[in-house]
């Protein structure tokens, strides 16, 4: 089902927020948790970044769900932001599965599962292995069965490891911005700053197609979100997905990639259009 964008709602006096931090030892993981400062009986939201990115993606959504009542757990993958350094050309997309896989399973109810990118891939694939509540999935990377073969020569190509350059990412901000409209200079500049490095294998993984069985996902609430702006997941291609879901569907026509959560104004009608998924459907 396609749902126009939710109105912002007006914005009710923001709560407390205690934020936490837990660390798998074993994988050198590290998970970002912003929590209500009382225990709420909503569902966690367990949070998936995508290339390139960390916990930091998520931290207008985070602030914005704890104030309400959610509390929120950003993992970050192996490499990335906080988590322990590692060699990411030995590191591929089962790897970041099994680091996605152990950040749900120290969670102690299941949780909504949210993914942007490359992490909604993950998010799928978590959802068909950990018992989860609902799925959110932002501008996503498309699994095998709906993704057309990749140019051989593309992927032949990619890097062991790779930087924001094979993204579109470097270069004068100004230039950038001119591209993502959605987002200001600052915001650009703040997200060229955090850019990390990425695991070319990962990547190759993605593009070749990695597989998601719909019958062995679970019968939770669905929501897609689109960008029209989108250089890297194109919007159609997450209606496509939404359908093939049979998940609720938004698009956001003057959204970019990242205008969609690390846009200091942009990321505004996200966040409600999540915060009403969740409300309506009691999680």
């Amino acid at each position: 089902m396609i749902r126009e964008p939710v109105p912002p709602v007006e914005e009710r006096p923001a709560k407390p927020i205690r934020k936490d931090e837990r660390v798998i030892t074993d994988r050198g993981l590290y998970i970002e948790s912003w929590l209500p400062e009382r225990r709420s009986r909503r569902r966690p939201i367990y949070l998936l970044h995508g290339e390139l990115t960390g916990s930091w993606i998520w931290h207008y959504l985070l602030g914005f769900l704890a104030a309400r009542g959610w509390e929120g757990h950003a993992l970050n993958l192996r490499g990335h932001y906080w988590s322990e350094t590692a060699d990411l050309a030995e590191l591929d997309f089962d790897s970041y599965l099994a680091d996605a896989l152990a950040g749900a399973n120290v969670l102690n109810r299941p949780p909504v599962v949210v993914g942007h990118g490359m992490g909604g891939l993950l998010a799928l694939k978590v959802a068909e292995q950990v018992a989860i509540s609902g799925l959110v999935l932002l501008s996503p990377a498309l699994p095998a069965p709906l993704l057309p073969p990749p140019p051989a020569h593309v992927v032949r190509l990619l890097p062991r490891q790779y930087r924001r350059e094979l993204i579109g990412w470097d270069g004068a901000p100004e230039h950038i911005q001119a591209q993502h409209p959605d987002m200001a200079l600052a915001d650009v500049v703040r997200v060229q700053h955090l850019m990390g490095v990425e695991a070319g294998a990962a990547r190759r993984s993605m593009l070749e197609g990695v597989p998601v069985s719909l019958e062995a996902l679970p019968d939770v609430p669905r929501l897609v979100i689109g960008a029209g702006l989108d250089h890297q997941f194109a919007e159609p291609d997450s209606e496509r997905l939404a359908k093939w879901l049979g998940a609720e569907y938004q698009h956001f026509g003057a959204h970019s990639h990242f205008g969609l959560l690390a846009g200091s104004e942009s990321h505004r009608q996200v966040v409600e259009a999540i915060r009403a998924f969740l409300e309506v459907n009691r999680l």
